[in-house]
């Protein structure tokens, strides 16, 4: 896989978990702001998630999660990794929920 492609999966991640962070942030009655503070986060620090234009750390996906009582795999929904051999693997994308919320165990 050529750089720039892997560049560009690593942006549809970004925007896949951001589209997922702003779903469970509204599902949870959040502003960016009640986010930020539970996570000890700053809000611009949520809006840049929510759009894509930062991928989080995983203390990050950690503290975002627990703020929104919620598991930290409701944030990666719909992005899978398929392991590939030593020159890499890749990610892919199945469609956005649409369904009622789903309640996990955290």
């Amino acid at each position: 896989m050529t750089r720039p492609h892997r560049k560009m999966r690593s942006e549809e991640v970004a925007v896949r978990f951001g589209q997922n962070l702003a779903r469970c942030r509204r599902r949870a009655a959040l502003s960016q702001e009640e986010l930020a503070t539970r996570a000890s986060l700053h809000r611009t620090e949520i809006g840049l998630l929510e759009h894509g234009q930062r991928v989080a750390r995983i203390d990050t996906l950690v503290k975002l999660a627990d703020a929104m009582s919620m598991p930290p795999s409701d944030l990666l929904e719909g992005i899978h990794w398929t392991p590939g051999t030593a020159s890499g693997g890749s990610f892919s994308f199945s469609s956005s929920p649409q369904g009622p919320p789903r309640r996990g165990s955290g």
